[in-house]
């Protein structure tokens, strides 16, 4: 078990709570709207209109759009520290962490750690069945081992404190009998005290000595040499990654014995360039990971800071701020690396890692058990992304955690991939802590981030693995969310959250709908790209909290085509408390159908003040289409007036109740055209068989005002003339897709 230790407050703020260890899927908009939602919403409870529990609410809007914001997901987003082998291999767990207080101080060569501020300052021995074979069969060669069998990479935390434990001993940081009494000491080894005087006063001036020996770059190389030759480099399969330590910014908190100053901007910096300079020497293509910063302070402030202010109250004018030029700790170490690459030629830090734990009481590492927390632990993943959320702690302010964090390394040392390698939203032994660990993998995915390892990972039998296994195993036999996000859409994310991904093994779409309303949400889920005759749907719900239900197939309607029309649409009831999965395969190649369309222009004024086309379709393929998917669109220019456009149907040879028309204005125009004439064709009007044509369809279109037209710079314009002639300038277009002509 890994123990944290309580970083120091901000001025005026409480300090963190203490840590301890631990096919597409899609939901989409209604059919009447024809562009996407926007990503942020308001709170559904600051609404008159806001559901009450109990009831069934009509659903905000979802869609769903293949064509936009297509990114990749990066699988590593999907891990975990210290997972179990039985639920790593169920996952298939992307990436394990070997990390915690304990990490920092551990020698491979003795398998013990140091335990810090978490036990007593106590050098602990890890369990081995046979110390003498040491350093093989180490702890640290077991997690490699684990990984290796489960197929997940691995993430190693290497020390850059500059102390490793002397022995496999006992020994600890602050012996009663070598520094006096104290207030606590292990009931196990009285001897070993928590370093605190019964006044209250810290012990100082005790020897890093009594515990611990130096170590710096020729103990990392050292030991990726033992681990390189036994598993390979990086590049062969061996580890994969290294933390530079673990929340070096509060070493003077968790490692006082042998740190007890906070660690300075300059300190941190020029130990990431020995310890990273050093991961690379032995393993070039492993990649590093820092600063792995504790949380938000550790963003502004280094070591020093912290521990400065946290005394004083001097977080206005922190020691260390002229160090770092005036900039955030961050900012300026970010530029630093990339300094540091520039120079030497050579990157030392691969990943921007900070850790970030919720802050508002009860949420991290909490339970399920207090409503108003269980409504905040869902709320509070806004903090995650959305620009209009303050923060709900000490924190109060918008944080944005994962644009805020690409945005950073963009601007100041760009190539450089972000992680947040601690993070724990709590309650995932409850339905809520996995609604929001359902969201908080959704978000991860669809902003970017491109690592992440869950703190205190749940058993397998707890509600938080099953939101995992919505992603990485819904149908327990492999089935995952998809790897290339696609724009999803919610009007009201507070109630629905959805995201959306093809997968590209086989080109299903998935779609990840979360309510987290605490009722029924009934919900128009709009597909624009993807179509199919149903979708698989999954589910995990407070109902049935032991298993992911595979439910019968929801229907996907074919709405009639008009301008903006989705692909696809379906209705569909969210239970209260639920993670629901669509799968829709990716259709079958088809034959899709040729048409061509012939025209005859019968006005023989073109600056009078009509049109007077005649369309006619023809079916010259191989196979039939019903005429409802189809639309024909005549392109042309209003000449800039606003007046109302009247549309009229002269003759049709199929009858013109079986024709409808409009005109659609653009919001941008084109060269050719402001707007076009749409034909399309309602059920009744049956299907076009092969080598079948509609019959000649005789519009006319004019303005309310009568105003004349000048139609010859008309896209779809052609001189008038006896009989008809295809036309490539009038587009079709089959469920709102153009399949024939040329669009200006």
């Amino acid at each position: 078990m890994r123990h944290r230790s309580i970083p120091l407050a901000v001025p005026g703020r409480p300090a963190p709570r203490a840590r301890t260890a631990g096919l597409l899927v899609v939901t989409l908009l209604t059919t009447t709207t024809a562009g996407l939602l926007p990503a942020g919403s308001s709170s559904a409870a600051a609404r008159s209109d806001a559901p009450r529990a109990g009831t069934n609410a009509a659903g905000p809007a979802l869609e769903i759009d293949l064509a936009a914001d297509r990114q990749p997901i990066s699988p590593h987003i999907y891990g975990m520290n210290f997972a179990d082998e039985a639920l790593a291999d169920e996952l298939d767990l992307p990436v394990r962490r070997w990390g915690g207080n304990a990490t920092t101080r551990y020698h491979y060569r003795h398998d013990t750690s140091n335990r810090a501020s978490d036990w007593f300052f106590e050098n602990i021995a890890e369990a081995n069945e046979d110390p003498d074979a040491l350093p093989d069969g180490s702890t640290t060669d077991r997690f490699v081992e684990q990984d290796r069998r489960t197929g997940s990479d691995t993430i190693l935390t290497v020390p850059l404190i500059g102390w490793v434990p002397k022995a496999r001993d006992g020994s600890c940081g602050f012996s009663v009998t070598k520094y006096g009494a104290q207030q606590r000491t292990d009931e196990w080894r009285p001897d070993c005290g928590n370093g605190v005087r019964p006044d209250g006063t810290p012990v100082t001036g005790n020897d890093p000595l009594d515990t611990s020996v130096p170590a710096g770059g020729a103990y990392v190389r050292d030991w990726i040499g033992h681990l390189t030759s036994k598993y390979g480099t990086a590049a062969e399969g061996g580890v994969g990654f290294y933390n530079l330590d673990n929340e070096p910014d509060i070493w003077h908190s968790t490692h006082r014995d042998v740190h007890p100053l906070g660690a300075g901007s300059v300190e941190l910096r020029d130990r990431a360039y020995e310890i990273g300079a050093a991961v690379k020497a032995a393993d070039p293509g492993a990649a590093t990971l820092g600063p792995v910063g504790w949380g938000w302070s550790s963003w502004d402030y280094s070591g020093l800071d912290q521990e400065t202010c946290g005394r004083t109250g001097c977080w206005a004018d922190p020691p260390d701020r002229a160090a770092r030029d005036g900039l955030p700790f961050t900012t300026w170490y970010l530029q630093q690396m990339k300094r540091y690459e520039d120079e030497q030629d050579l990157r030392v830090l691969d990943y921007f890692d900070m850790h970030f734990y919720p802050q508002a009481s009860g949420v991290a590492f909490g339970n399920g058990s207090d409503p108003a927390t269980n409504a905040l632990r869902l709320r509070s993943t806004r903090a995650l992304w959305d620009p209009s959320y303050l923060d709900e702690s000490w924190i109060n302010t918008q944080v944005r955690l994962v644009p805020r964090m690409r945005e950073l390394v963009a601007a100041n040392y760009p190539g450089t991939k972000t992680a947040i390698t601690e993070y724990n939203w709590g309650a995932l032994d409850h339905i809520n802590g996995a609604l929001t660990q359902a969201d908080i993998l959704g978000i991860f995915g669809r902003e970017g981030l491109d690592l992440a390892t869950l703190w205190a990972p749940p058993s397998a039998d707890q509600p938080g693995a099953y939101a995992f296994r919505m992603y990485r195993n819904y149908d327990g036999a492999g089935g995952r969310f998809g790897d290339i996000a696609v724009r999803a859409g919610s009007a009201d994310r507070e109630r629905l959250s959805v995201y959306a991904a093809e997968r590209s093994t086989d080109g299903a779409l998935t779609v990840m709908v979360v309510n987290k309303s605490g009722v029924e949400q009934t919900s128009t889920v709009s597909l624009r790209g993807r179509t199919a005759p149903h979708a698989q749907v999954h589910r995990y719900a407070s109902t049935d909290p032991t298993s992911i239900v595979r439910l019968p197939d929801q229907p996907i309607l074919v709405p009639p085509p008009y301008a903006g029309a989705p692909s696809g649409v379906l209705n569909h009831t969210f239970p209260a408390d639920s993670v629901t999965l669509f799968v829709v395969e990716k259709p079958p190649p088809a034959v899709l159908p040729a048409l061509s369309v012939r025209h005859r222009n019968m006005d023989w004024a073109p600056t009078d003040n009509q049109l007077k086309p005649v369309l006619l379709l023809d079916n010259v393929g191989a196979v039939p289409v019903p005429l409802s998917r189809l639309t024909l669109r005549y392109w042309f220019t209003r000449e800039g007036g606003t007046a109302p456009i009247n549309v009229w149907c002269d003759w049709a040879e199929i009858g013109c109740a079986k024709v409808s028309r409009r005109v659609v204005p653009l919001a941008v125009a084109r060269t050719g055209a402001d707007g076009y004439l749409e034909v399309g064709f309602p059920p009744e009007a049956g299907t076009l068989a092969v080598g079948a044509g509609t019959g000649p369809v005789k519009l006319r279109v004019s303005r309310a005002d009568w105003a004349a037209f000048t139609e010859t710079n008309d896209h779809s314009w052609v001189p008038a003339a006896p009989g008809y002639a295809a036309n490539p300038r009038v587009t079709v277009h089959l469920d709102g897709v153009r399949i024939a002509g040329t669009e200006p």
